[in-house]
C-alpha cells in the first residue's frame, strides 16, 4: 500500500506523532546526558566510565523488559502510553537537577536507569500497537515509515541538544537546561496517546493467568518461547544479536576518536549521528521495497555483509571522511536488520504475545551490546585508534550472516 494511504488514517497519524514526540525527548535526553558525562569539562570520562555510561542508557530495558512484557499484553496501551510518558518526563526532569547539582556515579546512572527502562518501555508499546491502526498488508511498509522517521527525530534531537549546549553551555548547569528541556518529548507524547479511544491500541486478546503477579513473572518465559515458535524471528535475531554487538564496539572507539583523537568534540559527535542520521532514512525508504523485491531473509544477509564491508573498508582507516561514510552504511543497515525482524513480530507472531517478544527483543539485544561495550573499553586505548577491535567488529557481521544462514536452513524458512 502507498505512504499516503495509511498516513491519511487519524489513529495512525496519531500513533507516528506520539512516536515523534517520545523519540525526539529520547534523543534530546541522551545527547544532553552524554554532553553532560563525556564532553564535560567539569567532569573526565574514561573508557570504562563510557561503558557505565551506555549500561544506564541499555540495561534498564534488560531488568524491567521481562515484565514490561507482560504488562503491556494486559493493560490497556493507552493508557501505558500516557502514565509511562509522563513518568519519563519526571525522571528526566530528576536528571537534570542531579546533573546540575553535580551528582555523578550510582546516583546519576540510577536515574538514567529509570528513565531509560521507562523509555523501552513506551518504545515497545507503540510498537506492539502499531498493527491495531492499519490493516494486515500494510504493515511492513507503516512500521519502516515510523521507525525510520522516529529515529530520524531522536537524531534531530541530539542535534538539539548539542545547539542548545551551545547557547547554556558545557558545565554542569548548561548540561542540566539542556537535558531538562528534553522532559517536553514524553509531555508531548501523553498529550496525544490521551486522544486515542479506550482498548483502541489493544491487546485485543488477553493470554494471561488471573494473577498479576505470576503473568509479569511469566513475561521472559513466555517471549521466548513466543519467538522460539516463529522461525523468521528466531533467524531475524541471530542477525541482530551480531549487530548490536559489532555495533557496541564502534560506538565506543568512535566516541573516543571524536574525543581524543579527532579532538572533535561534540560537534564531531553531531556530524557522526547527522551521517548516521541519513543512512536510518535511507533504509527506512528503500527496506520495504527491497523486502518485496528479494524477500526478508535475503535483505538480511545483505545489510550484514553491506556492514561486515563498510566496517572494514571504511572504518579501518580511522580518518574523519571514511568514518563519517562508515556510520551512514553501518547505521543504515542496522535499521534494515531492525525493520526486517519488527516486521517479522508483527506479522508472525500473535497479538496477545506480542508485547513480551518485543520486551525479550530489547532485553536481548540491549544486553548484548553492553556487554560488547564493557570488553571492548578493557582493551581499547584512551585516543580509541584500535584496528583490533574494529576488525572483530567485521568478523561478528560475518559471523551473524553465517548463523543467520544456519538457523534460516534448519527452521526450513523460505
Amino acid at each position: 500500500m502507498p505512504t499516503r494511504a495509511f498516513v491519511r488514517d487519524r489513529d495512525f497519524r496519531r500513533l507516528l506523532f506520539t512516536r515523534f514526540s517520545a523519540h525526539w525527548g529520547n534523543g534530546m535526553y541522551q545527547a544532553g546526558l552524554a554532553g553532560a558525562v563525556l564532553f564535560n569539562p567539569e567532569r573526565a570520562a574514561d573508557a570504562l566510565a563510557m561503558a557505565g555510561g551506555f549500561a544506564a542508557l541499555l540495561l534498564p530495558y534488560s531488568i524491567v523488559g521481562p515484565f514490561a512484557g507482560a504488562l503491556l499484553d494486559r493493560w490497556d496501551r493507552r493508557k501505558v502510553l500516557i502514565f509511562a510518558s509522563l513518568l519519563r518526563s519526571f525522571t528526566i526532569l530528576a536528571t537534570a537537577v542531579a546533573v546540575g547539582t553535580g551528582a555523578a556515579g550510582i546516583g546519576l546512572f540510577s536515574l538514567a536507569l529509570a528513565s531509560e527502562g521507562i523509555s523501552r518501555f513506551i518504545g515497545s508499546g507503540l510498537s506492539a500497537s502499531l498493527p491495531h491502526v492499519v490493516d494486515e498488508t500494510s504493515v511492513v511498509a507503516a512500521n519502516a515509515f515510523a521507525a525510520t522517521w522516529g529515529s530520524v527525530l531522536a537524531v534531530v534531537g541530539g542535534g538539539c541538544a548539542i545547539g542548545l549546549r551551545e547557547l547554556t553551555g558545557a558545565d554542569d548547569a548548561g548540561s542540566a537546561w539542556v537535558t531538562a528541556v528534553a522532559a517536553l518529548g514524553g509531555i508531548g507524547a501523553a498529550v496525544l496517546a490521551s486522544g486515542f479511544a479506550r482498548g483502541l491500541l489493544g491487546p485485543s486478546a488477553v493470554d494471561e493467568p488471573s494473577n498479576p503477579a505470576l503473568a509479569v513473572a511469566r513475561g521472559l518465559s513466555d517471549g521466548a518461547k513466543a519467538a522460539w515458535r516463529t522461525p523468521s524471528v528466531t533467524a531475524g535475531f541471530v542477525a541482530l544479536f551480531a549487530h548490536r554487538a559489532s555495533y557496541g564496539i564502534s560506538l565506543l572507539v568512535t566516541v573516543l576518536l571524536m574525543r581524543n583523537h579527532f579532538a572533535a568534540g561534540m560537534k564531531g559527535l553531531g556530524q557522526m549521528a547527522a551521517f548516521a542520521g541519513a543512512g536510518i532514512l535511507v533504509a527506512g525508504l528503500l527496506t520495504a521495497r527491497l523486502i518485496r523485491l528479494f524477500g526478508r531473509l535475503r535483505v538480511v544477509l545483505g545489510a550484514l555483509v553491506l556492514a561486515a564491508v563498510a566496517q572494514s573498508a571504511l572504518g579501518l582507516p580511522m580518518v574523519v571522511p571514511t568514518a563519517l561514510l562508515a556510520a551512514f552504511l553501518v547505521t543504515g543497515a542496522g535499521q534494515v536488520l531492525k525493520l526486517c525482524v519488527d516486521s517479522s513480530v508483527q506479522l508472525d507472531v500473535a497479538d496477545e504475545a506480542r508485547g513480551r517478544v518485543f520486551s525479550l527483543y530489547d532485553t536481548l539485544f540491549n544486553i548484548t551490546q553492553v556487554a560488547a561495550v564493557s570488553l571492548a573499553a578493557t582493551v581499547v586505548p584512551d585516543d580509541g585508534r584500535s584496528p583490533g577491535l574494529l576488525i572483530a567488529a567485521t568478523v561478528l557481521y560475518l559471523a551473524g550472516a553465517a548463523g543467520h544462514l544456519l538457523a534460516v536452513r534448519k527452521r526450513k524458512i523460505r
